[in-house]
């Protein structure tokens, strides 16, 4: 008998050449012998079940006749969502994803199967099926007409959030593509993309953009903290008390501040997060955050001392941060960063806290702390080590941080950092011994094959 390139034909092929019956391959497969002669017959549709159940009867790997489905029960016809939904999940589990965009986009012209899409890609983030999850997200972004929408935003939070990775220029493109859907959103899920988008921005220095960014989320959450939103749980609440955002937010001004090398405006701020009074009968969970940022305001005002110069606070600093486990490495970037600006000798900070000056991921009482913003403070580390060392003309300790920091900075893709690190490098180039000198080679080669400075002649 005739056979053609449909599942059909395949099943009918399978029956001929092993000489059975309908009724065999009916029992075989536990499916009903009247709707096996159907589906043999091309008068009805394959189940995902009845499909899989017939794979693995004729020995055929899992997903085998997916292709062939998808042209016969999703492009040809207008499949229902007990179809779809199956086939889409089915497609995701065997990691089938080449099939499951196609079958979403076969179908993305009926708008009423957006919702859908968008619960499955939410269920397979749940799952942990997240190749599958972005797949639905840009398809349902592409498709929602309704540019407004709250699912389109959270479609592009989504994105957002899975796009972020320790890039500096990836994580540059991905913030530039979410901040306009940040006000799309509803007010707990805002609050959560500001400090998110802050938090990816601060590695990339946008300090006009973090300002902006962060002034919003402060007014909004300040806002609803004196209206008492945040005890309405019917709408979502985000995922920090409404008063850490509002603190947040000075704390980001504070750092805006800090970084102009206005440490009297910078110390403004600080205030404002020191155990503000306008906060009335916080809860167990407040006091935590309360107590935390009260922690950051006293290390601050030490910081800002030292780095206006005054050396005596120095001893004052350390003996504070000693006892804090999840400041010390913070401090320590910023007490090297004082001594390169004040020519401080700290040799005897550096050798008391060895063991912090290695790359691991971070944490305070509250939460850990953004990888970026880690990666990025450790490569400045590295660096300002290194100045630290070459000042102290320790030539081949100072410059093996300087190549240590422009691995990183390669690594994070830090255009900033790399310019540093190689300005420093050819400034004492005569000092670096023959591995050294071999390393930097090698870094130098990787840079050009990123393409960031691919006129630089190979050295």
């Amino acid at each position: 008998m005739k056979t053609t390139a449909t599942i059909s034909g395949e099943i009918e092929r399978f029956i001929n050449e092993h000489g059975m019956t309908i009724n065999q391959l009916a029992r075989t497969t536990g499916i009903n012998s009247g709707t096996l002669s159907s589906i043999v017959n091309g008068r009805r549709p394959l189940s995902m079940k009845q499909l899989d159940l017939i794979t693995s009867v004729m020995g055929l790997e899992e997903g085998h006749f997916y292709e062939l489905y998808i042209n016969e029960c999703i492009f040809h016809s207008t499949p229902d969502w007990r179809r779809l939904g199956p086939f889409l999940y089915r497609c995701a589990e065997l990691s089938k994803l080449d099939c499951l965009d196609t079958a979403v986009r076969m179908t993305l012209d009926n708008t009423t199967y957006l919702p859908m899409l968008y619960e499955l890609a939410e269920t397979f983030v749940q799952e942990a099926k997240y190749k599958a999850a972005l797949l639905l997200y840009e398809c349902v972004a592409e498709s929602e007409k309704y540019q407004h929408s709250e699912r389109l935003a959270l479609c592009h939070y989504r994105l957002f959030k899975h796009r972020i990775e320790n890039n500096q220029e990836s994580n540059g493109r991905a913030v530039v593509l979410f901040e306009p859907y940040i006000e799309r959103l509803n007010e707990a899920d805002q609050l959560d993309a500001y400090l998110h988008v802050i938090n990816v921005s601060l590695p990339l220095d946008r300090w006009d953009s973090i300002r902006n960014l962060a002034e919003r989320m402060g007014k909004k959450a300040r806002i609803q903290y004196e209206n008492g939103n945040y005890l309405d749980t019917d709408s979502g609440k985000p995922n920090q008390p409404i008063i850490f955002y509002v603190l947040y937010y000075y704390m980001v001004l504070e750092n805006y501040y800090a970084q102009l090398e206005d440490y009297e405006r910078a110390l403004e701020y600080v205030s404002l997060y020191d155990f503000p009074d306008w906060i009335v009968n916080p809860s167990d969970e407040e006091r935590k955050i309360l107590n935390q940022f009260h922690e950051w305001a006293i290390a601050n005002r030490y910081l800002y001392r030292l780095l206006s110069g005054d050396r005596e606070v120095l001893p004052e600093y350390i003996e504070y941060i000693s006892t804090r486990e999840d400041e010390i490495f913070t401090a320590i970037c910023n007490i090297v960063l004082a001594a390169n600006r004040h020519k401080m000798k700290i040799d005897h900070v550096l050798e008391r806290f060895k063991d912090y000056l290695v790359y691991k991921s971070q944490r305070n009482i509250i939460a850990p702390v953004n990888e970026q913003v880690t990666l990025n403070n450790y490569t400045r580390l590295l660096a300002e080590l290194g100045i630290y060392y070459l000042n102290a003309k320790q030539y081949e300790r100072g410059l093996a941080y300087i190549v240590d920091s422009f691995e990183y900075a390669i690594r994070i893709r830090s255009d900033k950092g790399m310019l540093g690190c190689m300005g420093l490098f050819e400034q004492f180039r005569s000092f670096a011994s023959s591995e050294i000198l071999q390393r930097y080679q090698e870094l130098i080669r990787e840079v050009q094959k990123l393409s960031v400075y691919a006129w630089m002649p190979v050295v």
